[in-house]
């Protein structure tokens, strides 16, 4: 007759009989204190009998002594795989692991090695060590279609479990002609929302395996298209702080943009573009962080913003942490309208920038400056803030692989900056009246100076010393300098100035007009400082409610594809790797006006 081992093959034993029954219900712990006095053969029938009715303790001490081999003892490897077994039904893992191993080791030759190493390939999947399960699974050998039938559908039960595409991604590197590790990385990848999903590699894993597409790019694919939308704002408003006055409040700026915003949204009304523009304010201000971050967490426990469709904000960076998490959580996207901090974004995929990064300001600036000038010469000065360093350091990466050479780089604040005007514009000759023709750093022996800072104190000595010198230096700046008044704006257009400048809008434009004209009748007036808020937030808002209405609500998806994204009053959006936009115009002055830098 044969045995059935517990997965299920059938093995020969020659001169084994049929178990029988034994006539007892129960023995008692006697029996096995009188075990080691049977023959062997009595003994594992005993055994085998326990084992067969579920009383797996009583098994294990029972084929405990037809372990070791023994030459009168025929029966070792089949006691230590039951052992293993009986030690497996009852959950000892590690037990019945170290068994198993230890039959390898000792029978390597045992033709009923198959059963041990599905086994033990077992006991690895349901711990999660994967990749020895694995292993261990290339040992079984497959001698007939049924069992690779049985082993496919082994690996499709365990893998398929397995949600990390990452962890799939690096088994298919190790068996990259391993079908079922092909067909549950794909379906890791598809059961993932449409933001993170890796097409490139799901598209490449169906080629390879030939696997039904249909089955993998499923609705999860699909944009999330709404009658309406629900958008969160919060911002610190400090509502109670308010008060009727026309004079400018502490938190003008986030009064503005979301002013902007609600005109906004009345456009977009009319247009059929239904969204509910929902106001929060979390109390927070630059003296008291701790107080708008626990205003902003129990903000977060409600279920309205569990179920919001869009995040504007938060507005300080040391809340963004806070939101980053609840977003990942919730799969809910956010989005900053003006800062140009990457903190705000990190690894989320589900955060962006309205703005360019710093890093996108600095990187971009030297490739402008490629494309332009010949003397690849070029200086960097930055401030002391740390937004000031991203982009210094952004700028000379960049332009050091594009060919120029930075032969200066410096950092400046209020006690150094005076030592600007000794660098640029130390005169070492004069004419017979008096005036500089040559200095320290000789004329035209640079071509361009990237200025990262907004200080007053440090871009004005940079206008002022290159006006000095005369030369054909290029000055490349922020269009935050614009609202300095102390600055005469001609000296820009002598000094062909250039401004990193996402947020320009023609003043001719007519949508601006018509923007303009509407503020007007609703305010009485118009602000006159470059920076307008009041402007930013709609222009903000009139991209949101264009992009939820053609995306859906991840709109990050349409917007990879699609490339720019024509804007309202700026140029528009074009979503870049770091998740800001990458769409950054430069200006400069001609004839009096602002215009881009083509």
């Amino acid at each position: 007759m044969g045995i059935k081992l517990a997965h299920g093959f059938m093995f020969n034993v020659s001169g084994f009989t049929q178990f029988v029954r034994i006539a007892f219900c129960a023995l008692s712990l006697f029996a096995f204190q009188v075990a080691g006095a049977q023959d062997p053969k009595h003994q594992y029938k005993n055994a085998s009998e326990f084992f067969s009715e579920g009383k797996y303790d009583l098994a294990m001490e029972t084929f405990k002594p037809l372990l070791a081999y023994d030459k009168d003892n025929p029966y070792s490897e089949y006691a230590s795989f039951y052992y293993a077994m009986a030690a497996l039904r009852q959950n000892y893992f590690a037990v019945a692991k170290d068994m198993l191993l230890q039959i390898k080791k000792t029978y390597p030759e045992w033709d009923q090695l198959n059963e041990v190493n599905y086994w033990l390939a077992k006991i690895y999947f349901d711990q999660r060590e994967y990749f020895q399960g694995m292993h261990v699974l290339r040992e079984v050998k497959q001698e007939d279609y049924l069992e690779m039938q049985e082993i496919a559908k082994f690996k499709r039960h365990y893998l398929t479990r397995i949600t990390d595409p990452e962890i799939l991604r690096m088994m298919w590197e190790e068996y990259p002609l391993d079908v079922e590790v092909g067909y549950a990385l794909a379906l890791a990848i598809s059961q993932q929302t449409p933001v993170i999903q890796d097409k490139v590699l799901l598209d490449s894993v169906i080629k390879t395996f030939s696997l039904p597409r249909e089955q993998f790019v499923t609705a999860a694919s699909l944009p999330v298209l709404k009658d309406f939308y629900n958008v969160s704002v919060l911002f610190p408003f400090l509502t109670s702080t308010l008060d009727p006055s026309p004079a400018k409040k502490q938190n003008q700026v986030m009064l503005d943009l979301y002013e902007g915003m609600r005109i906004a949204n009345d456009t977009l009304r009319k247009q059929g573009i239904r969204i509910n523009l929902l106001a929060y304010d979390t109390e927070g201000n630059p003296n008291d962080t701790e107080r708008g971050q626990e205003v902003l967490k129990r903000l977060l426990e409600t279920e309205e913003l569990k179920n919001t469709d869009l995040i504007v904000g938060p507005f300080f960076r040391n809340e963004a942490r806070i939101v980053q998490a609840f977003s990942e959580k919730n799969q809910t996207n956010i989005i900053h309208p003006v800062s140009s901090y990457s903190e705000f974004v990190g690894q989320n995929p589900y955060a962006f920038l309205f703005q360019p990064s710093f890093e996108t300001i600095g990187t971009k600036s030297a490739e402008l400056l490629a494309g332009r000038i010949r003397n690849k010469n070029c200086m960097v000065m930055y401030g002391d803030t740390p937004k000031d360093s991203v982009m210094a350091i952004n700028f000379a990466n960049r332009a050091t692989e594009l060919g120029f050479t930075v032969v200066w780089s410096e950092e400046f604040h209020k006690e150094t900056a005076a030592r600007i005007i000794s660098i640029l514009a130390s005169p070492t000759e004069f004419d017979e009246f008096k005036n500089p023709i040559q200095f320290k750093l000789k004329l035209d022996s640079i071509g361009s100076i990237f200025v990262a800072s907004d200080d007053p104190l440090i871009y004005t000595k940079v206008i002022s010393s290159v006006e000095s010198r005369g030369d054909s230096v290029i000055v490349i700046g922020s269009e935050s300098w614009l609202d300095n008044t102390s600055v005469d704006l001609t000296k820009y257009e002598r000094l062909h100035v250039m401004f990193a400048a996402p947020n320009y809008t023609p003043l001719r434009q007519p949508k601006f007009v018509a923007f303009r004209k509407s503020f007007m009748k609703s305010h009485g007036s118009f602000p006159s400082e470059y920076r307008n808020y009041n402007k930013y937030g709609y222009d903000f808002m009139m991209f949101i409610g264009m992009a939820l209405k053609k995306y859906g609500v991840y709109f990050q998806e349409g917007l990879s594809k699609d490339g720019l994204m024509p804007g309202f009053l700026t140029r528009g959006y074009k979503l870049s790797a770091r998740h800001d936009n990458e769409e950054l115009p430069f200006i400069y002055f001609r004839n009096g006006e602002l215009v881009p830098v083509e």
